[in-house]
């Protein structure tokens, strides 16, 4: 009998059908013989994503579960992430390529089947839901920027100017219409694609910026290094942000713990002090505490 069969037990029906999140997270290693496999509710689509091969009949008999839990799915697709592009295949219901999905009131474009990734990280979810809730009135710095999560999130907050910045002209142009889906002003966004580690001049002439949000990849061949490259930001802090500002700061390494943060904040930038630790979800569960960190800090005027 497959391991899949054992996610039933830990699966429970979403009490807000219209919002999307994820139904199960084994890549945290909490479950024995399941850590190559997650499952995401992306209303109406269930999305299943294996890290390593599962025969048919495992993966028709899980689908047959997740219908029976949620009968107002319309489609349950299947990634498969250990081949190098990330194909999803439709296993049941309808081909659906492109929805919006609901988050706290908000909405997001995602794409499935077109790049491994489908527009917006589900883990981050809090991190979005603590930046609306501070960043009235505050000027915002978004590096690497992606599809424009947090800023969505902050102009919904009440901010005054939001910055995107990201190598990816096409990630910023689905950001522009994760606004626009959401009926937000642009006046006050704007996106511009520019290499970071080039850029902090730049990004002095458009500051000072009282929020910073900073969640870089692990590893993008050719661009970024995080491990290398996180103190070449922290290290210019003061070039760009205001006296009393705040840092939300994110990362994604496995292999590094909250201790690289805050030993480097300790070093580069004394002057922020630590005020929260935003966990995500529950359903991630993590076992090796190799999960996302994400740490916030406030400068206080001097």
């Amino acid at each position: 009998m497959s391991q899949l069969s054992q996610i039933n037990q830990y699966i429970q029906r979403p009490s807000q059908i219209e919002q999307s999140q994820r139904l199960f997270h084994g890549r945290g290693h909490a479950y024995e013989g399941l850590k190559h496999v997650t499952i995401d509710w992306l209303a109406p689509v269930i999305l299943i994503t294996l890290f390593e091969p599962e025969s048919e009949a495992a993966i028709a008999e899980l689908a047959e579960v997740l219908q029976g839990l949620l009968p107002e799915c319309k489609s349950i697709q299947l990634q498969h992430r250990y081949q190098l592009k990330g194909p999803i295949d439709v296993i049941k219901g309808e081909a659906i390529a492109e929805l919006a999905m609901t988050e706290g009131g908000l909405q997001f474009k995602l794409s499935l089947g077109k790049a491994r990734n489908t527009g917006l990280f589900l883990d981050m979810q809090k991190g979005r839901a603590w930046v609306q809730a501070h960043s009235k009135n505050q000027r915002v710095l978004n590096l690497f920027s992606y599809t424009c999560g947090f800023s969505v999130a902050a102009i919904a907050g009440g901010a005054r100017s939001v910055l995107n910045v990201d190598m990816s002209s096409a990630a910023l142009s689905v950001g522009r219409e994760n606004h626009r889906l959401n009926h937000q002003d642009l006046t006050a966004v704007r996106f511009e694609k520019l290499n970071i580690f080039n850029s902090f001049s730049r990004f002095k002439k458009r500051g000072p910026f009282d929020l910073l949000v900073c969640d870089p990849p692990t590893l993008q061949k050719g661009s970024v290094d995080i491990a290398r490259d996180y103190p070449k930001i922290l290290r210019r802090l003061d070039q760009f942000m205001a006296p009393e500002s705040t840092l939300v700061l994110c990362l994604n390494a496995p292999e590094l713990g909250e201790d690289f943060l805050l030993q480097h904040m300790q070093d580069l930038a004394p002057s922020y002090q630590l005020i929260a630790h935003i966990k995500p979800p529950e359903v991630y569960k993590e076992a090796e505490a190799k999960g996302l960190k994400v740490l916030c800090f406030r400068r206080n005027k001097d």
